[in-house]
């Protein structure tokens, strides 16, 4: 495992792995660097890989304050340290940090984001959902906090609830169980404008599941329509978790991307 500090003097570990081109792996809420497990192999065939863990899991520092800027430093500080161009791969929440980010960076390569969550239309969330949440964790029930998310905000099933326990990634969760409430503030309270995104000519592909709800095609349209030099890849029969759910298919997408020249 290997750091890179931020400016604020939070370290952002990362596992690097592969050869070629360096790519960074940016993953989303309650989750950490072992989200890409599933397509880390293939990815690694053709790249440097750089899979971080955001702040406040595992090896990487937190800080008391937080805010989605302090994720979008935290990964300028990442491209910087390795110099570029750097492609960088996202996913949900960790697609709306890269976006942050991408406006502050000249180090860019190709950019990947998705289903990053922008609520155009009104909240995701129900009134009272996130301090639900928060209410746990002042309760220092980390357990019930993750379970809750996965249920009420992801819709997991009562099965598969039960299987992730098992998975080997389940104690790093709930031990980051603290993050969730802050990023799903910040997603609430996150207002997309077109006008910033215009002038970002990084080549971008946006991924969609085929299955995903409207709010999640909204947000990559919307995406779509505003970044000159952008593709929209259709995940047919997916939703939020291809990369774990169809790991071949995600792979079939995104490496046709990266590596056109």
């Amino acid at each position: 495992m290997e750091a890179i500090t931020s400016p604020d003097g939070i370290a952002i570990a990362y596992t690097r792995s592969g050869k070629g081109p360096p790519l960074v792996l940016i993953h989303g809420t309650a989750e950490d660097q072992a989200r890409w497990t599933p397509i880390l192999r293939p990815l690694a065939e053709h790249f440097t890989i750089y899979a971080i863990d955001r702040r406040g899991r595992n090896q990487s520092g937190d800080a008391e304050a937080y805010s989605l800027q302090d994720e979008a430093t935290d990964l300028v500080a990442v491209v910087d340290a390795i110099g570029g161009p750097v492609h960088l791969l996202s996913h949900s929440y960790g697609a709306l940090c890269l976006m942050e980010a991408a406006l502050r960076s000249e180090r860019l390569g190709k950019l990947i984001f998705y289903e990053p969550p922008m609520p155009l239309k009104g909240d995701f969330y129900a009134p009272g959902s996130i301090e639900g949440l928060e209410a746990l964790l002042r309760q220092d029930d980390r357990v019930g906090v993750i379970t809750t998310f996965l249920r009420d905000f992801l819709h997991l099933s009562p099965l598969e609830l039960e299987l992730v326990t098992y998975l080997p990634f389940w104690p790093g969760r709930v031990a980051a169980a603290h993050t969730i409430p802050r990023e799903l503030r910040q997603i609430q309270g996150y207002r997309f404008h077109a006008e910033r995104f215009r002038a970002l000519e990084a080549p971008t592909l946006l991924m969609l599941g085929g299955d995903s709800p409207h709010y999640m095609k909204d947000a990559v349209d919307a995406l779509h329509d505003t970044l000159p030099n952008s593709t929209v890849s259709l995940l047919p029969g997916q939703q939020h978790n291809a990369i774990s759910l169809a790991p071949d298919l995600f792979v079939s997408e995104v490496l046709p991307f990266l590596l056109e020249a």
